[in-house]
Formats: structure tokens, C-alpha cells, sequence
């Protein structure tokens, strides 16, 4: 009886031990994912902005290759549609906004730039990402892109964009799962309110 007792437990302990390590590692991949911590459509005098706040972490991988200066690219997509029975949804809005972070190895500075509008200095890596994490008010459209009193279906998510890199870059990138940094889409909807 203190046998297969004794059998019983090793086999459950040893299923245990094998099972811990695909667990962590499960894990581990959801905690480097991109979260979306929240999102909303605002209305201004200037048309609609998108207000967002992101949460992750760069693994190592990615903050030594920030430190040995390969810029990374944060692109944010936001697609608005409008539902439509009889065809297919009516694409209101489709945008594309990427952010550069590069450290400068000389000055010992981190950059961060949207577009070629707006580029700032910072003194710490977190200080810069966290103009990546919560942007400012990006203007998407203006004030006739969307029509008060619809419902709009919002779309929108975060990725490290490895299709900015450097080509050689490109083919590690590919290669490697410290490269992999995105965000799910997020779903939502909008409808703009009479002025």
C-alpha cells in the first residue's frame, strides 16, 4: 500500500516539475506583451484626438540594443470604421504614428521623436519611454471626418516596428523573440456628440 502511495506521489510530484517551467514561461511571454491601459476619442477645435496610455517593459534584449544606439520604433494604429448591413464597414479613419527612441552614446542621451515633427532629449531611457507609453493627444482627423449622432467602431493597438530597423537588424529581429513587443487590438466604440 506505502508503494503505490510512494508511486502515486513521485509520478504527481515529477508531472508537476515537468509542467512548472512551460507555466512560468507562459507567463514570462504575457508579461512582455504591450497593454493598453486606456483609450478614448476626444473632440477639439482642431478635430478628433486620440487619448492613450500604454504599459510594458523592454526585456534586456531590446535595452542593450537601445544602449549600443539601434533606435526602436513604437507605431500606434487606430482604424475607425462605421458599420454598415448592407456592404462592407466604411473605413472613416485610418492613422499611423510612430515614435524613435534612440540613446546617443556621445552626449549620453536618449531621443525621443514623432515624426519629424517633435524630437526631445531625455537624461534616462524610462524617461523617454514614457512618451511612448502615454503619448500626447494625437490629432487623427479633423472635424468632417466623423458625423455626429454615429456609431463608430474604434480599433487600435501598439507594436515595436521591426520593419524600421536598420536591415540587418530586420533579419535578427525576425529571428529573435526578445524583438516581439505588441500590443492586442483594442476595441471600442464612438459616436461624436452635436457640438
Amino acid at each position: 500500500m506505502k508503494q503505490k502511495l510512494f508511486a502515486l506521489l513521485f509520478r504527481l510530484a515529477s508531472i508537476i516539475l515537468l509542467a512548472l517551467p512551460l507555466w512560468l514561461s507562459h507567463t514570462v511571454a504575457q508579461a512582455e506583451g504591450i497593454e493598453v491601459v486606456q483609450a478614448h476619442l476626444e473632440r477639439s477645435s482642431e478635430g478628433y484626438r486620440l487619448s492613450s496610455e500604454f504599459n510594458f517593459d523592454l526585456n534586456r534584449g531590446l535595452e542593450d540594443a537601445i544602449s549600443r544606439g539601434i533606435p526602436l520604433y513604437f507605431t500606434t494604429e487606430i482604424d475607425i470604421t462605421r458599420p454598415r448591413w448592407y456592404w462592407f464597414d466604411a473605413k472613416a479613419i485610418k492613422q499611423t504614428q510612430t515614435i524613435r527612441i534612440s540613446y546617443n552614446v556621445l552626449t549620453r542621451q536618449y531621443h525621443a521623436a514623432i515624426g519629424s515633427n517633435l524630437q526631445l532629449s531625455f537624461n534616462t531611457l524610462q524617461d523617454a519611454l514614457s512618451m511612448v507609453r502615454r503619448p500626447n493627444r494625437w490629432l487623427i482627423g479633423g472635424n468632417d471626418a466623423l458625423v455626429e449622432g454615429q456609431t463608430y467602431d474604434v480599433s487600435l493597438r501598439m507594436q515595436l516596428d521591426v520593419a524600421q530597423l536598420p536591415k540587418p537588424f530586420q533579419v535578427h529581429a525576425l529571428n529573435s523573440s526578445d524583438w516581439h513587443l505588441s500590443s492586442d487590438w483594442v476595441h471600442f466604440t464612438y459616436t461624436p456628440e452635436p457640438r
